[in-house]
């Protein structure tokens, strides 16, 4: 019998601890790394991976696959790029626990924050589940491509106890405040990494009403964060529009240091925030200069609307001729958008406003009008792009009106173009305010929203944005360490997590593993596909360079092609180092 399961051979080997690089070889049996360096001996099966770089998998600890993980073992788009552990439930939404009247409700809260099609959730899920821990169950029953794990959200949790008087400022009572956190703890108990909610205005469900976490209070969130205090693990996630008088960072810090759980939440240029980013990450620092343990959760690049006619959002939506297309079949809709006189037409129109929500008209305002903020979205597409890459320096340059430039962008090859609008993160029209951050312990890379924003946003393929543009061909400010780089998307989001058994390449870690093509790693041009249930459409993106991916020993992609294999199952609560044995 050979010695071991299989070996890669001959590789660059980032082992995920930042530790300077080194050539060796992996050796794998029963779905961990038995040997690392010269290994002698024979496998059922080898890879050569002389000239690749040998890198952990990645640890990807903001998405939201919590309904798409019941249906779907590929798992994409986050598995095309190298992920090989997901944490979902963020943000607040999820689907447990779910009362059996409250499912539509449910989907219509997911629609709306994140932009997933209810259409395809309602036919996607089985809903064989009621309880948060028969959600996992349902979870574990399935195998996939990656390890999931999930956190208890708020906004399930709060339509499971108020039921009907879930309206936005609802006010829960002591009673219903003690049930929630009897959910939380019985959901962390049963294996959820953690709770998480929103309180941002940019959040809303799909009539268009606040999330329920956004006008908790903060005695309701520090006596769930104390439910989690008394399992004694759990991540607090959130996102939320920071406004002073709500003083955040002071309920964070006093629970974190209860608790003694880490607080995790997203630090955005956000014009939806009052506090600029730097006065977040002061008010931090504050915090765990005290005794805290608050963590920011950054993006690796700015969060951008892909626009486009089948998208979600596009410029012209505002558009009175617009509105009057909007419900047609995409054949009869491209017909009119390529018909001059229908052109000019809405070229002359204004845009109508009446209908926005208050506190988003910034937002609105920048989607349709926002040439300046706005790139086009070339095939070699820079996602630092400088200024003489938006719509109104190319506008200028050709001699036309920024939104006939938009126009007719949008419309090349067959109506199928992209503009991109960079709405969060990109103030200064560049990356150089995340230098410092990345290089920050008290900063965790996430944010990719994997499996969400189908329409608008396709960031799951973070981690290769990260080796390609930060460590390789940035040229406007300084660049990572290929080391450092991979330590911040292996190591540092499996620990914060308590994933203590992965993100390093070491004797007993789990053998999750990226082989890659480092110099011709590059992100593939976005398009919209329909391949969700009932015809749902998502935004997706490859990447070329990953040879291949392997979850547990077994390899689930080659050459960006999944392989059939399902070794990922369901992750439940911490997963510690000392839990496993190193082969000798």
């Amino acid at each position: 019998m050979p010695a071991y399961d299989l070996i890669i051979r001959g590789g660059t080997i980032v082992d995920g601890t930042g530790a300077p690089r080194f050539a060796g070889d992996v050796a794998i049996k029963d779905g961990l790394i038995v040997a690392v360096g010269t290994v002698h001996g024979d496998a059922a099966q080898e890879i050569d991976a002389n000239g690749r770089v040998v890198a952990p998998g990645w640890v990807d600890i903001h998405t939201h696959y919590d309904g798409q993980a019941t249906w779907d073992q590929e798992m994409a788009p986050s598995s095309w790029h190298g992920v090989t552990t997901v944490v979902m439930g963020n943000c607040g939404v999820g689907f447990a626990p779910a009362a059996p009247d409250r499912h539509d409700w449910l989907i219509g809260l997911m629609e709306g924050v994140e932009d997933i099609p209810g259409t395809a959730l309602a036919e996607g899920m089985k809903w064989d589940w009621e309880t948060f821990p028969e959600y996992l169950d349902a979870l574990e029953r399935l195998p996939r491509s990656v390890d999931v794990a999930t956190h208890v959200p708020h906004g399930a949790v709060r339509a499971y106890v108020l039921g009907d008087r879930e309206q936005p400022g609802a006010i829960p009572t002591a009673e219903d405040i003690a049930k929630m956190a009897q959910i939380v703890e019985e959901g962390v108990r049963a294996g959820a990494l953690g709770f998480s909610t929103s309180r941002t205005v940019l959040h809303r469900s799909v009539d268009g009403e606040l999330v329920p976490g956004t006008t908790a209070t903060a005695e309701e969130l520090i006596a769930i964060g104390r439910a989690m205090g008394n399992v004694g693990h759990g991540v607090f996630e959130l996102a939320s529009d920071l406004k002073r008088e709500w003083n955040e960072f002071g309920w964070m810090g006093a629970l974190s240091r209860e608790t003694g759980l880490p607080v995790v939440f997203a630090a955005l240029q956000s014009i939806a925030k009052e506090q600029p980013l730097s006065e977040q990450i002061d008010n931090m620092r504050a915090e765990n200069d005290n005794g805290a343990n608050i963590v920011a959760a950054i993006a690796l690049r700015g969060n951008g609307i892909i626009m486009a006619w089948q998208g979600t959002v596009h410029p012209f939506r505002m558009r009175p001729s617009w509105q009057t297309i909007a419900e047609l079949p995409w054949d009869q809709q491209r017909a009119k958008l390529l018909d001059p006189a229908f052109k000019a037409q809405l070229l002359a129109e204004a845009n109508d406003y009446s209908q926005v929500p208050e506190g988003i008209m910034g937002i609105a305002v920048a989607i349709s009008a926002g040439w300046g903020m706005q790139f086009e979205m070339d095939d070699d597409f820079d996602y630092e792009p400088g200024t003489d890459a938006t719509i109104a320096a190319r506008a200028a340059a050709k001699g036309v009106t920024p939104d006939e430039y938009a126009y007719d962008l949008l419309c090349a090859n067959g109506a199928t173009g992209f503009i991109y609008l960079p709405i969060l993160n990109y103030a200064d029209g560049n990356l150089d305010f995340l230098e410092a951050l990345q290089a920050s312990d008290d900063c965790v890379n996430a944010l990719s929203d994997g499996g969400a924003h189908c329409g608008t946003i396709c960031d799951a393929a973070s981690p290769t944005f990260m080796l390609q543009h930060w460590v390789r061909d940035r040229k406007r400010g300084d660049r990572l360490t290929l080391e450092h780089a991979v330590k911040r998307q292996c190591l540092d989001t499996a620990r914060l997590y308590g994933l203590d058994d992965r993100g390093v390449i070491a004797p007993g870690y789990i053998a999750d593993l990226n082989v890659i093509d480092f110099e011709n790693l590059k992100l593939l041009r976005p398009w919209l596909a329909f391949d969700l249930p009932a015809g749902g459409k998502r935004l997706l993106q490859k990447a070329e360079g990953y040879d291949c991916t392997i979850k547990g020993g077994v390899v689930t992609f080659r050459k960006g092609e999944w392989t059939g294999a399902t070794p990922g199952g369901l992750i439940r609560g911490p997963q510690r180092a000392d839990m496993l044995e190193a082969a000798e």
